[in-house]
């Protein structure tokens, strides 16, 4: 019997993410029994990741943490750390400054991205352990797991979900959850 606590189920803690059948930018992803739709970088999966490569890492990675627009969005209970995202919070992805693959405050000169998007795609995002803990210049900055665009469209290399299939998922996250890119 599995114990639940608050709504938070414990179990397994690998979600496992193959490329989709005919289409590179697309992908399956399973995790406790069930598989789900969802998108991967425009040029597909890659073992040796670039900045701006548009190539999702083949890869793991681990969970974090991660942001959430609490305005425009409900959470279902989860173990993984979330912060709610303000209007200041931007990443660095500029691989020459020091806080390269980071997060940063507004105003910030150099290449960033900004964690709150007016398209939704970061309205749930979270940050995998990629080029993070062990960063090296020029290796890809920003992985995240978030939200889809319509139509499946392919990331800039992340890993992208619709928003019913991020929460149930969140529902089994923790810090440490393996995200699998194989």
């Amino acid at each position: 019997m599995r114990k639940k606590t608050s709504g938070v189920r414990s179990g397994k803690s690998t979600i496992v993410v193959r490329t989709a059948p005919r289409d590179r930018r697309r992908a399956l992803l399973s995790f406790d029994g069930k598989t789900e739709q969802a998108a991967i970088g425009r040029s597909g999966l890659t073992a040796m990741k670039r900045e701006g490569d548009g190539a999702t890492p083949r890869a793991t990675m681990r969970l974090i943490g991660g942001f959430a627009r609490r305005d425009r969005v409900s959470l279902p209970p989860t173990r993984l750390p979330i912060r709610r995202t303000r209007r200041d919070m931007l990443w660095c992805d500029a691989p020459g400054h020091a806080s390269y693959n980071r997060p940063v405050r507004a105003p910030f000169a150099a290449s960033h991205e900004a964690m709150m998007r007016d398209d939704g795609l970061y309205d749930i995002c979270l940050v995998m352990d990629w080029n993070i803990s062990s960063r090296r210049r020029q290796a890809g900055s920003a992985i995240f797991f978030h939200l889809i665009r319509p139509g499946y469209e392919p990331t800039q290399g992340c890993i992208a979900v619709s928003l019913p299939a991020m929460k149930r998922l969140l529902r089994h996250m923790r810090r440490g959850t393996a995200v699998r890119v194989a």
